[in-house]
């Protein structure tokens, strides 16, 4: 690649002790050199021993820097670090994830090729503990009937996207397009990065670029994880003012789980039908996947990922409703 331009890589965290050593050591292997690089760790206000980790870190190496973050959520985190941030690039990170030794040079040298304002890669899905459930979760994340996201499931070419993961953005793009939205709780990289699509950004995933992704490990973590992503699809569809602030795709469990449970107020059956047929393909596709897990496991995972996240967008739409009758 050519020059290495400095990057500040920031990291929002909270309660990440069973992490952030993992994520903090892929950065210090990194082949980027670490005088070009800065890594600010905002952190919501830890109470486990997330913060003690870091300072053992920060006595060995200059390049991590503390930030405190009182108002806790991703949104201000991420701003607070860009307004700190000294780099050309703006590289955001998630705890929950290991970086390979080439990633930093990798997304900087493709910045450079093709010109783009922010460059991410592939999403490759991993668990702590290995079990049934475990696996389970972790083949329907990495599924296109699971999450329909092309960075998880994997792509085969370098492609122009609405959104990537872990973004590398050049710093200017934040004074043309501005900042975060700090009402958004969540989905505020994808209400971000299509604002800088409609100001005319090109944002590109890159299948040379991965990265690991520690996910969620029981069922339970995984239904509260998507029932809140879910209900703030529609809180940031409210707070933006427009549906195009994400994808379609993230409106399908929407009209999944509301092409079954209207219909039972006036046609059984067809709701009966759309369940059954539900049930026919994901059994078909849990037999496809189930990699080290049973297909009951398999079968439950796209039930409690789909389902959870449906009745969150039911519950953002009432959410929503209340919010506007108060706004009245």
């Amino acid at each position: 690649m050519g020059k290495m331009p400095k990057i500040s890589i920031i990291i929002p965290i909270f309660n990440e002790e069973q992490y952030i050593a993992k994520c903090l050591e892929s950065i210090i292997e990194s082949d980027y050199d670490k005088n070009k690089m800065e890594v600010l760790l905002v952190d919501g206000g830890s109470t486990d021993k997330t913060l003690d980790i870091i300072d053992g870190y920060q006595q060995k190496h200059s390049l991590f820097k503390l930030l405190r973050n009182p108002d806790r959520t991703v949104p201000f985190a991420m701003n607070m670090g860009i307004k700190a941030a000294c780099g050309e690039f703006v590289v955001r990170l998630d705890a929950h994830a290991m970086y390979p030794k080439d990633y930093f040079s990798k997304l900087i040298d493709y910045h450079q090729k093709l010109q783009a304002d922010n460059v991410g890669g592939v999403v490759v899905t991993a668990v702590r503990h290995k079990n049934n459930v475990s696996h389970a979760i972790k083949n329907v994340l990495s599924d296109k009937l699971g999450v329909g996201s092309a960075f998880r499931s994997g792509v085969k070419e370098i492609k122009e996207v609405d959104t990537v993961p872990f973004g590398c953005y050049k710093k200017e793009v934040f004074d043309k397009v501005g900042l975060y939205d700090e009402r958004l709780t969540r989905n505020q990289d994808i209400e971000l990065n299509k604002r800088l699509k409609r100001a005319g950004g090109k944002i590109f995933i890159v299948p040379d670029i991965e990265s690991t992704y520690y996910a969620r490990e029981s069922f339970k973590a995984l239904a509260k994880n998507n029932f809140q992503n879910g209900r703030w699809n529609m809180l940031t569809a409210y707070y933006t003012n427009s549906f195009s602030s994400l994808s379609p795709r993230h409106y399908v469990p929407l009209l999944f789980v509301l092409g079954i449970v209207l219909p039972l107020f006036c046609c059984y059956l067809f709701s009966l039908t759309v369940l059954l047929f539900y049930v026919s393909v994901i059994t078909a596709r849990s037999l496809q996947i189930k990699h080290n897990t049973t297909i009951y496991h398999q079968i439950a995972a796209f039930v409690i990922l789909h389902f959870s996240y449906g009745f969150g967008e039911i519950v953002g739409i009432m959410q929503v409703i209340k919010e506007a009758i108060k706004g009245r």
